[in-house]
């Protein structure tokens, strides 16, 4: 496939730049229109050669070069206290260019710098790296630049993003016992298979014994272990690599968005956390000024999950063709009775931004009460893993020894 360089007019009417991969110059238009750019100028651009890996291509492929939640927070919450000082944008992203502590990070603000001063927008300039920036962050501050509250747009996007961050936090406290519960299982097999069972199977193999079910199958598992364990890391390695590879197709993304809202126990949690952070940034959106339908569109990446995505795409279609907020919301199916009623009430007073806000907060206590909750109702098939683990070692090694025992006592 040919890399091609493009010009061209995102949804809001802001120039933007950059490359994309495409069988021909048809294809590369196709592709952009598709992401809602209009483009102006394509021109062939160098080939890409697929047969190498770059470090840059290993980096990307195992997530070692992303930039965290938290560079992004103290980057909105910097150029918020800059902006609002009277700071001149190009000197307050120099600044943050030099003081970043994240390498990517720091070479993508220096690129918006150079953007700068040839005359881009902030917002073009942004655009040109969303693997950093999303479309609702550069939305917002597209937003801001057109009114003159540029420094108002990044304390929005301080508060999303640290509402976000907050999320985060709680879902990864209320796993952390069971993580750590699973981490010492999988050490505790780890010591049997290397030390343990190949003593016992050395001296059932010496005593000549007649062993159970329950001690061959030990016995066979650690032999494999001890036999096979660089096959079992190097699968380990390329199964991930896979994974990580096949999530960066629509098809697999889509597949894998669509199983995790419906996993047992925290599949009810991950939905929930979506659509809180669905309400808090559509809500943020038409508080700015945009329209409903370019909201819809910017919320839909915003969320982070294909399968979620497809349904407020639908909702934007619905109201594109004349339904109202409320319809769309109900023929989405993805809102509870409440929420629902809260959006009526919301397009009826014209407050639909103050309600949005409401829902949000009202699935965030819901996800607050499931995360406090989460480890309770984990604790219980961890107790179940632990005790058949017990169960299978009780019987593989205690029962060839009490047979062992009733045959010399016998004799």
């Amino acid at each position: 496939m040919a890399s091609f360089k493009y010009i061209g007019r995102n949804s809001s009417g802001s120039q933007v730049k950059g490359t994309i991969e495409a069988g021909n110059t048809s294809a590369a238009a196709e592709l952009l229109l598709n992401k809602n750019i209009t483009p102006t100028s394509i021109s062939v651009g160098t080939a890409k050669n697929n047969d190498s890996l770059s470090s840059k291509d290993v980096t990307e492929l195992f997530g070692f070069d992303k930039v965290s939640l938290d560079e992004l927070i103290i980057f909105s919450r910097q150029m918020y206290a800059l902006m609002r000082s009277g700071v001149p944008i190009l000197r307050a992203i120099s600044g943050m260019s030099e003081s970043s502590n994240s390498p990517k990070l720091k070479k993508a603000l220096a690129s918006i710098g150079s953007q700068l001063e040839g005359g881009y927008t902030l917002s073009s300039a942004l655009n040109q790296h969303p693997d950093i920036f999303s479309s609702l962050f550069v939305s917002l501050i597209h937003v801001g630049e057109n009114t003159g509250q540029l420094e108002e747009s990044f304390l929005k996007l301080t508060t999303y993003l640290e509402r976000e961050q907050a999320t985060r936090k709680r879902i990864k406290t209320a796993l952390r016992y069971p993580t750590m519960v699973l981490f010492a299982l999988f050490g505790a097999l780890v010591i049997l298979n290397i030390f343990v069972i190949p003593t016992f199977a050395s001296m059932f193999a010496k005593l000549g014994a007649e062993l159970p079910l329950a001690t061959k199958f030990l016995i066979a598992s650690s032999t494999f272990f001890l036999h096979y364990w660089p096959h079992m890391i190097a699968f380990g390695v390329i199964a991930y690599a896979l994974i990580r590879k096949s999530l960066k197709t629509e098809k697999g993304r889509h597949q894998w968005d669509k199983r995790k809202i419906k996993l047992p126990i925290i599949g009810s949690i991950i939905e929930r956390s979506i659509l809180a952070r669905f309400s808090h940034s559509f809500g943020i959106i038409l508080k700015s000024g945009i329209p409903m339908t370019t909201g819809l569109t910017l919320v839909a990446d915003a969320v982070d999950n294909r399968y979620m995505e497809q349904k407020i795409i639908t909702m934007r279609v619905a109201i594109e063709s004349g339904e109202s907020l409320l319809r769309a919301a109900i023929a989405s199916k993805l809102f509870t009775p409440l929420v629902i009623q809260m959006i009526a009430v919301g397009e009826e007073t014209g407050q639909v931004d103050e309600l949005l806000k409401e829902v949000g907060d009202y699935y965030e206590r819901e996800v607050d009460y499931d995360l406090s909750t989460l480890t309770a109702r984990i604790e219980p098939l961890l107790l179940v893993v632990v005790a058949a683990m017990v169960l299978v070692l009780a019987l593989g090694i205690f029962t060839p020894m009490w047979n062992m025992a009733s045959a010399m006592q016998g004799k």
